[in-house]
């Protein structure tokens, strides 16, 4: 009986260890779930870090705008500066063929050189100007007035097929690409 006993006792035993390292497996799994949870609670962000997160977005977006609208003025400064800059250095030797032109005809009597010589200033001008794109408007007698390209200085009595078109032009117009540097002043047939 003892031996029954033993062995009893040795079965309770080794079914309590059974027992305790179960719980004790339990217990571990448990810690290990809650500290998965744990991990993915910390991995979701809260309501703060994505507010600061899109602050953080908003300044960023916000100087590289201010950056990006500084660089672009600057730039656009810099662009009008060089056009002048371009512009003046072609008008240079056209100023210094006026300044010879003078200088040759203080002694001069032709006046028929003199002329020949002006022409070819005024060519070698027009020839910049076009260059840089600017264009004479063509302008004449008898054509159609238009407000958006001439300018009427005055209105004069005119032939019954002048009235309301241009019947002389007082200044010639530019245009520069498509916009008008200067209108045509132009005087107009007034109707009877």
């Amino acid at each position: 009986m003892k031996e029954t006993k033993e062995k009893v006792n040795k079965e309770q035993e080794l079914s309590e260890e059974q027992e305790a390292q179960a719980q004790e497996e339990q217990v571990e799994e448990n810690e290990v779930n809650a500290e998965e949870e744990e991990v993915e609670e910390s991995t979701e962000p809260t309501l703060e870090e994505q507010l600061g997160e899109a602050k953080d977005k908003y300044l960023r977006l916000y100087s590289e705008f201010e950056n990006f609208r500084r660089r672009t003025s600057k730039e656009k400064l810099d662009l009008i500066s060089t056009a002048n800059k371009d512009l003046m250095a072609d008008l240079l030797p056209v100023l210094d063929d006026f300044e010879r032109a003078m200088n040759a005809s203080e002694g001069s009597e032709d006046i028929k050189a003199l002329r020949e010589g002006m022409e070819l200033i005024q060519n070698k001008l027009n020839k910049s100007l076009q260059n840089r794109g600017l264009k004479k408007m063509e302008v004449k007698k008898g054509d159609a007035f238009d407000d958006e390209m001439h300018e009427a200085i005055t209105q004069i009595p005119a032939e019954k097929e002048l009235e309301g078109k241009i019947v002389d032009v007082v200044e010639p117009g530019y245009t520069l690409g498509e916009s008008v540097v200067r209108f045509a002043k132009v005087v107009v047939g007034a109707k009877q």
